[in-house]
């Protein structure tokens, strides 16, 4: 039989080539797997564009605005809500609570929100209102879910402070943003430059996740804590 010997300087290439092989796999992997890449182009696009370091940013119309405008504080806070949404929906996806698909739905609607606050209507064109229009179904869901949760709770008979358990709390939390996404975006509606179904559905947004949080308190059998005026 015959025997093979193998130079350490050969080992080495042999490695180095199975590595290589290694990396161009993975890389290829990784570059498919982009949804957001062009069929045929593998070039990854940049985070980052440049255009609003000069404190100025685009509205979904083409407008330059600076970034305190009221529009882009607005867009904020809906953002920032809808990450308070989704860090409260991991932890009653952790309780293993069945309201969650919900939230996914939510924060989906939030980003429809964002759009039509994106496109103030002095500057957009019919194309741009058509695309952004805000319905009114997405209220009506929240209300049907906070009147089937309602039936389920106790009724209230003093301030509930936030409290419940962590999911609760944290539902909590994202009611209080969703207050101050509301304020900024009334203002905007007021003056006619968003849909005024966009101001009601935070509104009653904020009623469904202060009552979500009860209700999530309450199927974790975990007590809420009540105001009661210090002594």
């Amino acid at each position: 039989m015959a025997s093979f010997i193998i130079r350490p300087a050969h080992l080495r290439c042999v490695v180095r080539a199975g590595r290589y092989i290694s990396e161009q796999r993975t890389r290829k992997t990784l570059f498919s797997e982009r949804s957001y890449a062009t069929e045929g182009d593998n070039r990854l696009p940049k985070i980052y564009t440049k255009t609003g370091d000069k404190g100025f940013s685009s509205t979904f119309t083409g407008e330059r605005r600076p970034k305190e405008d009221h529009i882009f504080e607005a867009l904020g806070n809906t953002d920032e809500l809808s990450s308070a949404i989704g860090l409260a929906r991991e932890f009653c996806i952790d309780k293993g609570h069945t309201f969650t698909y919900q939230l996914d739905k939510i924060q989906c609607v939030l980003q429809d929100v964002g759009s039509n606050i994106a496109t103030p209507r002095s500057s957009a064109r019919e194309s741009h209102m058509k695309r952004t229009k805000f319905t009114a179904q997405p209220i009506a869901d929240l209300e049907s879910w906070i009147d089937t949760f309602t039936e389920e709770l106790p009724p209230l008979t003093n301030f509930i402070l936030p409290s419940g358990g962590k999911s609760s709390a944290a539902l909590h939390v994202a009611r209080t943003v969703c207050r101050r996404a509301e304020r900024s975006v009334a203002p905007i509606v007021r003056s006619g430059e968003a849909d005024p179904d966009v101001a009601k559905f935070l509104n009653r947004l904020s009623d469904y996740l202060f009552t979500l949080a009860r209700y999530a308190a309450l199927k974790e059998i975990n007590e809420e804590k009540i105001y009661k005026r210090p002594e």
